[in-house]
């Protein structure tokens, strides 16, 4: 959600924020409903004082026998009780129209954040590893994987499209591969395991602005509940219509949890292999902290999840994203891309993002500054992928294979997987 207050000092700067995110100028249209709404307000506050100053005017007038000027005033204060419904309703439609925008509108982006209207304008900040060299012609994942235990058929079978079966040693590297990431996360970067709820409710999806946006991207349950399409709703309202102490920022944490999307906005894309599912499992970062500490924390949470393709010896690069490919919250992001050889190309497995107060504003999550008694201001949220558990397996399919279909396992996942080194097919 954004600042009124900031919009109605620097409607231009507003304005030519939303042009960087490809969308008309509306400034205008919300410092006019403001106006309303505030103008109503005044007014109806105006009638309730005169109301109450008349009601007390007609017991004094009836006490000196004054009777005249107490019909008059009992005329006056059941015209005011007859107008004021009305006004409260005007003013409650000002409102809610002004909320309904806002509450439309992206998050403005940083001003180092590079120009661009789709994934083309994105500028490459870094690089880490070699792609493997390979003397045969290197396999998908999709081609790789059914010989290891990747059925698609039955997952077909079972629940349609977008689904995948894991079996055996498979479903062991995936559980590995999670778990793994899960140990990073809190035993080397500073982390706090949490098991959040799966279902949420409106308010919770509207705080971290997946409603009303991408309404038509989640899936509902019939009693009107939400299955998270990240970890980083439940994470991230922790801290819903909070007031913090400063000093118990930054706060950090983690989940692996399933992830459920409905991909509505991605017919015909992906639709081989595991790249995008509707149900995956997704290591989550959050950080809440302070404006002053959110730089440095979104680079802090970038490390983490770079830290994770490091020790698995995936390379990828560093993308950062330009304003017209930046997710709704985000006001600046970092996508991680890890190379796939049997593609060809490096494919995103993480995406960073720092939220500003964007998310808190929508949460009335707030922080009382230190030695500060009666102020609060709003927290800076960040989340990112620390990683996505599927992409990274099809990442380890295809950067291990073998040419015989074997898969060899990553040193730092072997101890999760009992010593097992490799994956044999069937």
């Amino acid at each position: 959600m954004h600042d009124i207050r900031a919009i109605r000092e620097n409607p231009a700067t507003f304005d030519a924020g939303l042009a960087r995110r490809g969308v008309e100028p509306h400034a205008a249209e919300i410092i006019a409903l403001d106006e309303k709404r505030r103008a109503l307000a005044t007014e109806l506050q105006g009638m309730q004082t005169r109301r109450n100053e008349a009601s007390k005017a007609i017991g004094q007038a009836k006490a000196r026998k004054d009777e005249a000027t107490a019909t008059a005033l009992m005329a006056e204060v059941a015209t005011l009780k007859e107008r004021m419904p009305a006004l409260e309703g005007e003013e409650q439609q000002a409102g809610t129209a002004l909320d309904t925008l806002l509450a439309a509108l992206p998050n403005l982006p940083a001003d180092e954040v590079p120009e661009g209207a789709d994934e083309d304008g994105n500028v490459e900040v870094g690089r880490w590893g070699e792609p493997p060299a390979f003397d045969f012609e290197p396999k998908e994942h999709a081609d790789i994987g059914p010989a290891l235990g990747l059925d698609f058929e039955s997952a077909a079978a079972i629940a349609g499209a977008r689904f995948a079966v894991l079996k055996g040693g498979i479903a062991r590297l995936n559980r590995a591969i999670g778990q793994f990431m899960l140990d990073v996360q809190t035993l080397g970067n500073g982390y706090m395991e949490v098991a959040p709820p799966l279902l949420v409710r409106d308010e919770a999806a509207f705080g971290t602005g997946q409603l009303p946006k991408f309404r038509e991207d989640l899936f509902q349950t019939t009693d009107g509940r939400w299955l998270i399409s990240t970890a980083e709703i439940s994470l991230t309202n922790l801290v819903r219509e909070q007031i913090v102490d400063e000093a118990a920022l930054p706060l950090r944490y983690t989940a692996l949890t399933p992830c459920f999307r409905s991909e509505a906005g991605a017919a015909g894309r992906d639709t081989r292999g595991m790249i995008r599912q509707h149900q995956f499992d997704k290591v989550e970062m959050v950080a809440i902290c302070t404006p002053e500490q959110s730089e440095a924390e979104h680079e802090r949470m970038v490390d983490a999840a770079e830290m994770i393709l490091e020790q698995l010896g995936l390379p990828y690069r560093r993308m950062l994203l330009c304003a017209g490919d930046m997710g709704f919250t985000a006001r600046k992001t970092y996508d991680l891309e890890v190379w796939l050889p049997g593609q060809g190309r490096y494919r995103e497995i993480s995406s960073v993002s720092n939220c500003g107060d964007f998310q808190a504003r929508r949460m009335n999550a707030r922080y009382r500054p230190g030695g500060d008694a009666k102020g609060t201001r709003f927290l800076h949220t960040l989340n990112g992928s620390g990683l996505a558990v599927g992409r990274t397996l099809v990442a380890i399919l295809e950067n291990y294979q073998e040419a015989d279909g074997s898969v060899r396992i990553p040193e730092k996942l072997r101890p999760y997987m009992g010593g097992i080194d490799r994956l044999v097919p069937a």
